[in-house]
């Protein structure tokens, strides 16, 4: 009400769309008495008092609704993390060491996230049948139950083999010492998942954000919200192959996105690479 007040007004009736618009552009500017408002706060501010014209129309105290055609301010569009190739080879490289089971695991894990651009859910979802090393393809399962076939390239490709060869029976067969059953017996009664962990069982998304992460800490990379995070090797997937001139629907059908719209942030993550080049490589830039 002191709203209200404050612009010469006796009742809500008597509120308009243009007041309402007023209202929205000083909590945005602020003023001496209070901050200006982020995007999102302004926007939970405006949807409260979307609410309030809502009520009091149902109610029968006003004619009509001057909030209805008001929108919110719209959040500037985040752009996708993407690593640099040498932080991704940095990254990859971090899983190296002994070809213990485990290590041989990480990096076929991680080779197949970059390789592919599969989403986490999407590599362990993975079944050892989908992969057709031979072909050089995997098939993905994505979101809605759309089906995808894949690339999958030289060092994916490899990674996974001395995975399959030497890493996952030894991981599918810890599974049946924990039963008590003969290894060679487990293995054939085993998880058809690709990815295995320690105990036989199919890896979760943890379990692989948690291989990233591990991974991510040795190479000395950061973690988080504003470094190396479940989808960081995606993001890298598709900024590479655009900035390597792959053309933006083949881009989509890679990365199964059900429109290009949402695979287009990734050309804004392009452009600005080009103006960063353009701004230090050209002599009239600055």
């Amino acid at each position: 009400m002191d709203t209200l007040a404050a612009g010469g007004l006796s009742s809500v009736a008597e509120v308009t769309e243009a007041h309402v618009e007023a209202y929205l552009r000083r909590l945005r500017a602020g003023d001496d008495a209070h901050p200006p408002l982020s995007v999102a706060s302004s926007a939970r501010a405006l949807s409260a008092v979307r609410g309030m014209h809502r009520f009091a129309l149902r109610e029968g105290l006003t004619a009509d609704d001057p909030s209805r055609d008001v929108h919110p301010p719209v959040p500037a569009r985040r752009l996708p993390k993407a690593l640099e190739v040498g932080d991704v080879e940095r990254l990859l490289a971090a899983t190296g060491g002994e070809p213990a089971p485990r290590t041989l695991r990480d990096r076929a894990l991680l080779e197949f996230l970059y390789g592919t651009g599969a989403r986490i859910s999407e590599a362990v979802g993975a079944a050892v049948d989908d992969v057709d090393l031979d072909a050089g393809t995997a098939v993905l399962r994505g979101k809605g139950g759309r089906t995808r076939l894949v690339p999958v390239g030289r060092y994916a490709g490899e990674a996974l083999g001395s995975y399959l060869v030497r890493a996952r029976p030894v991981l599918a067969a810890a599974a049946g010492r924990q039963r008590g059953t003969p290894a060679p017996a487990a293995a054939g009664r085993g998880t058809p998942a690709l990815f295995l962990n320690a105990r036989g069982g199919a890896l979760t998304r943890q379990g692989a954000w948690g291989i990233l992460r591990a991974a991510a800490e040795q190479a000395g990379l950061p973690v988080g919200p504003r470094g190396v995070s479940p989808h960081t090797l995606r993001h890298s997937y598709a900024t590479h192959l655009l900035d390597g001139g792959a053309d933006v629907r083949v881009v989509q059908e890679l990365l199964g996105h059900a429109s290009v719209t949402t695979t287009q942030v990734y050309t804004l993550v392009t452009v600005d690479r080009l103006r960063e080049i353009y701004a230090t490589a050209h002599p009239r830039a600055r």
